[in-house]
């Protein structure tokens, strides 16, 4: 009798444990960026290997009204665990408290640090943006930079000019950022006129670090050239000494954390109590050997 009871008991668990998990994961992410393509690898892997159903969500062209008719969306279905990026706190942090209130678990990723914390949402996994630009501010000044320009071709991503702020204040100079868009063409139709007038160029990802590597190259000039973020043109690129280091902040691991750390929660209710971060890393000439061939995939 006992055996059955057992038996029934075991059942039951298992049972709950078998229970779907339905996550939901929404990203300012356009289309068409490789770091985003890195970042989904992270969330497919963590989807495969938990047996948990992730929908992933992201507005074509990273507008944050789009993303925040999404997260009203997903919300309304109240998932077991919610993972959003915050670019912009005005705009979706009234949606992702409203989570919150339904006690849908909420994980903050890649950006929206601060916020995250006054959201009370479960932790932070990504890179702290300002460290990141304040450390490379500081490798630049070292190196004898005196003045910069910081290349954004996302400005509706207010979390990025912290890494340009931090590299002025590695620099101990004043923040000179300019708005290009994502379009190649514009991005060096704006950047062209500084070259002559700065030592340094940072650009905040690998789309405006592309237009500016074959901007350099088309004019042939040589500046002191640092980028956030991984692909396989920047990591060529520092090999052949036209970029001096990049930026990683491990996006693989933003997108395959957090599905990890909520499939754990909605089974057993366990989680880290502290963010994780998952970056700045510097990858220059002395360790590009050991990345490039994962650029684009996992780094």
């Amino acid at each position: 009798m006992l055996n059955k009871v057992f038996l029934m008991v075991l059942c039951l668990c298992t049972l709950a444990l078998a229970k779907d998990i339905n996550i939901v994961f929404v990203t300012h992410g356009t289309d068409g960026d490789p770091f985003w393509s890195v970042f989904k690898n992270g969330v497919s892997d963590a989807a495969k290997e938990t047996k948990v159903k992730v929908d992933y969500r992201n507005p074509a062209n990273g507008d944050k009204t789009e993303m925040a008719r999404l997260i009203q969306s997903a919300v309304s279905k109240r998932p077991d665990g919610l993972i959003v990026t915050i670019p912009d706190k005005n705009a979706l942090s009234k949606d992702i408290k409203k989570a919150r209130d339904l006690n849908i678990p909420v994980i903050v990723v890649n950006s929206g640090e601060e916020v995250s914390k006054e959201l009370g949402t479960l932790m932070y996994i990504g890179s702290s943006e300002y460290k990141a630009g304040l450390l490379a501010g500081k490798k630049a000044k070292e190196a004898g930079v005196k003045s910069f320009v910081c290349v954004n071709h996302e400005i509706t991503n207010t979390v990025l000019e912290q890494r340009c702020q931090g590299f002025a204040d590695g620099l101990g100079i004043k923040n000179n950022m300019i708005d290009t868009g994502y379009d190649p063409s514009e991005i060096q139709k704006r950047l062209e006129p500084y070259l002559k007038n700065v030592d340094a160029i940072l650009t905040i990802g690998p789309i405006s670090a592309s237009a500016t590597i074959d901007l350099l190259k088309k004019k042939r000039i040589e500046k002191y050239f640092a980028t956030f973020d991984l692909s396989k043109e920047i990591t060529q690129a520092i090999k052949d000494n036209v970029i001096q280091f990049a930026i990683d902040q491990q996006q693989y691991l933003q997108g395959y954390l957090p599905i990890i750390f909520l499939a754990q929660y909605a089974k057993y209710g366990v989680i880290p109590s502290v963010d994780v971060l998952t970056g700045p890393a510097f990858v220059d000439k002395n360790n590009v050997k050991q990345v490039e061939e994962l650029a684009g995939t996992y780094r």
